[in-house]
């Protein structure tokens, strides 16, 4: 006996959804530990906009604290001049 031939096609077609999800979940498993290690590696490194970030803020701070020293040497000397 012969099996209907709409059969086959149902049947291709039920096996390549089943294996859809297989296929995405086979994916899912295989990359993960390659994006786990891609997020330490990012992590524990600096990138250069970070660095170039980080030192911009740092040469501020350094100008901001260069002008206080400016202002209070300049202070300083005025009411050095006053006691004069």
């Amino acid at each position: 006996m012969k099996a209907p031939p709409i059969i086959l096609p149902v049947t291709t077609l039920l096996a390549a959804l089943m294996l859809a999800g297989c296929v995405s979940t086979a994916k899912t498993v295989v990359t993960a530990p390659f994006k786990v290690v891609g997020k330490g590696v990012d992590w524990a490194t600096t990138s250069q906009d970070e660095a170039d970030r980080n030192r911009g803020r740092e040469m501020r701070k350094q100008e901001e604290r260069d002008a206080k020293e400016r202002k209070r040497a300049e202070k300083e000397r005025r009411r050095h001049q006053r006691d004069d």
